[in-house]
């Protein structure tokens, strides 16, 4: 290839290195000249181009970028058309990436013009995430140097998504005195989230006394109907022969490693049992940030067998205390800032027992039912779906949404509370959705622009925070929770709305200002009066 100014009645064919325009016409950057685009350069006054000139035996940067991702062996993993040079491969399942370094390293040692870059080695994966990435700098490379990078593929599997497999874990507790049922609470809620983007689930949890015969015993039942046991421990291991590791020995299962480099993290233990892997969890695995315990999970989950050479190899990049990480990592995909789905749940199967008789959802606010004027406010929001939970009076409330875009979660247990609503709604939510706000159908003062202005704070928080619609500083509705409280939403009972979790969980909460509207329900007839309701029978 050659490169640098060309004589404009030597440039057909040539690619350019820089726009040009011609009249009325732009040629852009890494556009082919054809005859037709020479007469016109010509006619604009231009006598030559900067640009590269294919010689015989190169190929240009797509088809180069094309043929070395062709050449390569990999699972769960697409390549993307090419553009601009760049083939992207993309996972098809979520789960954990791995990679043959040295394949990789000989490819990018045959000529800086071909480079590919990935994933470090057991990165953990979402589904669509861009895993690697081949890149042609320049707009053409000989054939050859293609033809030697695509011959490195042939020793095999370059790179893959392991993908995630549900798998069924047994969780045991230990418990000592002082210990805070609370505690042992949330570390279920905790785990269960860990366990979402697999698919899996815990099927059982035991709380024992802290000490080696009863964990062993514990561990034995739960080792024969689970894929993974967790045992947490009340006190942290302090030795080698402390309990959890002497009591995966009393079992008659084997301790591979009891340690690791990672911090946090460093207090793990692994074993087996049964054929069964057993994980003594570190004390940092009762929050969901990441710690040496999510490394360890990934990896099982999985499919990727773990060995004390494995863990005893995770000290370069385990130092995660001071560095960004993921703070739910068991999560499904959340994507980041403006991309960040939010789903609608509409609340609406509540009976309105304060207004001795009529459905307040069906009062008329402009001619239209409460219900459905709230349904078409969500529709227009940026919201990227809308969930209506319903319940009391359903078949009314359904026939009032008739036509309107969105997703029915009947309740039939309306009547045991709030709690029972949310569940419901949280649970039809699209498993691709970053977070979800909760809406209640009785808040006509909220209108599609305030909705627009907390997902808005939503996604300039990463997804990560929970975001309340607030009036001169008093907190009020709607609420928008992130996906990393949607497993303690699952485990509410009674008449416990989302300011439970919101207090208890100590996640962000940014506070966002929509005037009356976040105050302003319509309990009683009088309030529904006040606002411009009009009550039908």
């Amino acid at each position: 290839m050659k490169f640098g100014p060309v004589p404009i009645d030597e440039a057909e064919g040539a690619v350019l290195a820089h726009a040009v325009t011609a009249g009325e016409k732009r040629f852009r950057k890494a556009h082919r000249l054809s005859s037709e685009d020479i007469a016109a350069l010509k006619a604009a006054g231009i006598r030559d181009v900067v640009a590269a000139v294919l010689t015989t035996g190169d190929l240009g940067e797509d088809a180069a970028a094309t043929k070395i991702a062709a050449a390569m062996v990999h699972r769960n993993i697409e390549a993307r058309p090419a553009a601009t040079g760049r083939v992207n491969l993309h996972a098809e399942a979520a789960g954990v990436f791995t990679v043959d370094a040295k394949m990789i390293d000989a490819i990018n040692a045959v000529d800086p013009a071909i480079t590919i870059a990935t994933l470090a080695q057991h990165a953990p994966v979402e589904l669509g995430q861009m895993v690697a990435t081949v890149k042609i700098i320049p707009f053409a490379v000989a054939g050859s140097l293609v033809e030697k990078a695509a011959r490195i593929c042939d020793a095999g599997e370059i790179f893959a998504v392991n993908a995630y497999r549900p798998v069924r874990v047994g969780v045991i507790q230990t418990v000592l005195p002082g210990i805070k049922p609370s505690v042992l609470d949330k570390t279920l809620r905790v785990t269960e989230a860990r366990l979402v983007r697999s698919g899996s689930r815990v099927t059982a949890e035991r709380r024992t006394p802290h000490e080696v015969a009863p964990v062993a015993e514990t561990a034995s039942v739960l080792a024969r109907d689970n894929d993974v046991v967790v045992i947490f421990g009340a006190s942290a291991m302090s030795d080698f022969a402390d309990v959890v590791p002497a009591a995966i020995e009393r079992a008659g299962g084997t301790v591979i490693r009891a340690g690791m480099p990672v911090d946090p993290g460093n207090l793990l233990v692994l074993g087996t049992l049964d054929g069964k892997r057993i994980i003594g969890a570190p004390g940092c695995a009762r929050s969901p940030k990441e710690n040496g315990f999510d490394w360890v999970l990934d990896r099982l989950i999985a499919g990727l067998d773990v060995t004390e050479g494995d863990i005893a190899g995770m000290g370069v990049g385990g130092l995660l205390m001071e560095i960004p990480t993921r703070p739910q990592p068991r999560e499904p995909a959340r994507p980041a800032g403006s991309e960040a789905k939010v789903e609608i749940v509409l609340l609406a199967a509540g009976r309105s027992s304060r207004m001795g008789g009529p459905n307040k959802l069906m009062a008329l606010f402009e001619g239209k039912p409460l219900v459905r004027r709230t349904a078409e406010r969500a529709l227009r929001s940026k919201a990227t779906g809308t969930v209506v939970v319903t319940g009391h009076q359903r078949e009314r409330i359904r026939a009032a949404l008739a036509g309107l875009d969105v997703r029915l979660a009947d309740n039939p247990d309306f009547a045991d509370g709030l709690a029972s609503s949310l569940k419901a709604g949280i649970a039809n939510v699209a498993h691709d959705a970053a977070g979800a706000m909760i809406v209640l159908g009785d808040m006509p003062g909220v209108s599609s622009k305030d909705l627009d202005s907390l997902i808005d704070a939503f996604r300039r928080s990463g997804g990560r925070a929970v975001v309340r619609a607030s009036h001169l500083g008093k907190r009020g509705n709607p609420v928008l929770l992130p996906r990393s409280l949607f497993a303690a939403v699952a485990q509410l009972e009674g008449d416990t709305g989302a300011r439970h979790l919101v207090e208890a969980e100590g996640l962000d909460v940014i506070d966002v200002e929509i005037g009356q509207g976040a105050s302003i329900d319509v309990d009683t007839p009088e309030a529904l009066e006040g606002a411009g309701g009009v009550l039908q029978d």
